[in-house]
């Protein structure tokens, strides 16, 4: 059976790791970035199905602008956009990427990835 794998982008050490750990014990191979470059190699060396990124990440680069990079580079792979301190609304999100405001319940994310990389859904509909 083939094993879904979601790449977590968030600088915050315990929000990702309590993250991995719940889509981990769901059935999902979990890779993990602290920032947008280290997402980027990832992206490049690894088939992924799923993107969960933070907005606000150090280095320069958001997690806006990793979407908005995904856009044209990585079109097939879901992107959820979370943020504790912007509201983001459709309009603001580039591609099919869906915001999620934090603080977010992790039965709702888990249920929300597993809508986005089901097998028989290519793309999310919002």
């Amino acid at each position: 059976m083939y094993q879904r794998t979601v790449l977590i982008v968030e600088d915050e050490f315990l929000i990702r790791m309590v993250l991995a750990d719940t889509l981990s014990d769901a059935g999902y191979d979990v890779l993990e970035a602290e920032n947008v470059l280290e997402a980027v190699a990832v992206l490049g060396q690894r088939k992924i199905d799923a993107v969960i990124t933070d907005v606000d990440m150090p280095g320069g680069l958001s997690g806006l602008d990793l979407a908005r990079m995904m856009t044209s580079t990585h079109t097939d792979i879901p992107v959820i956009i979370a943020s504790g301190g912007r509201q983001l609304r459709p309009e603001d999100l580039p591609g099919d990427a869906v915001f999620l405001p934090k603080p977010y319940r992790m039965g709702v994310i888990t249920a929300l990835v597993g809508e986005m990389t089901s097998i028989n859904k290519r793309r999310f509909a919002r």
